[in-house]
């Protein structure tokens, strides 16, 4: 993979908050920031080049998307996740996005929606192996789109309650694993069993997706 410059550097002086969750959000993400690492306020202003207030509202938002913790008197850390937490969080991945895909299939006018999904999965295809912040973006573009077409809002409000969760088992076990739950032949079953009007084949598309993608990234500690 080639080397990408550090998300940690100093910010443009509009959005400051929504950057710096940004940035802040890719540091973990790329593993910049690792598991239990604390997170010091002087240090990440000076790097951030913003505020203590602004970074204390950034580092609310990212605890409440669950990749920054508590810990001792309230000082945070970055979220580490364990084997059943992995698997708990696809577990409801599964859930949701099956019934997503089992809505879709069930539509008569589909097509549209199929179309959708397809040109997200192109998005996922040109973003290559390269840049893994855009492959990242893509797959999760995906998933989001998956349920968002379903007109679900109570859905899509639970799927994306559990995207901080989602990037943090992305890179549980590593780039090459997370690269290898984002391939683009595995999603292209999803979206065919959805065009194919089955809502039961595409159920079971995204239960064996998330599955194969859970036993992926756990196993690697077996």
């Amino acid at each position: 993979m080639a080397d990408q410059p550090g998300a940690l550097l100093g910010l443009q002086r509009t959005n400051l908050r929504e950057q710096a969750v940004a940035a802040l959000r890719t540091a973990i993400t790329r593993g910049e920031l690792r598991p239990r690492s604390a997170l010091i306020e002087t240090e990440l202003s000076e790097r951030l080049g913003i505020s203590r207030g602004t970074l204390r509202e950034a580092l609310r938002q990212l605890q409440q998307e669950g990749l920054v913790v508590p810990g001792p008197r309230g000082r945070l850390s970055v979220r580490s996740l364990e084997r059943h937490e992995v698997r708990d969080i696809f577990a409801v991945r599964a859930a949701l996005e099956a019934l997503a895909a089992a809505d879709l299939a069930a539509l008569p006018d589909r097509a549209a929606a199929v179309a959708e999904l397809r040109e997200t999965l192109d998005r996922m295809q040109r973003a290559g192996t390269e840049n893994l912040d855009d492959r990242i973006e893509a797959d999760l573009d995906f998933h989001r789109a998956l349920c968002r077409l379903t007109g679900n809002d109570t859905l899509v409000h639970s799927w994306t309650s559990l995207e901080g969760s989602i990037r943090m088992s992305i890179m549980y076990a590593g780039t090459q694993r997370a690269v290898g739950n984002m391939d683009v032949d595995r999603h292209a079953v999803i979206i065919d069993a959805i065009d194919s009007g089955n809502a039961g084949d595409a159920r079971d598309a995204i239960v064996e997706h998330m599955n194969w993608a859970a036993d992926n990234l756990v196993n690697s500690f077996a």
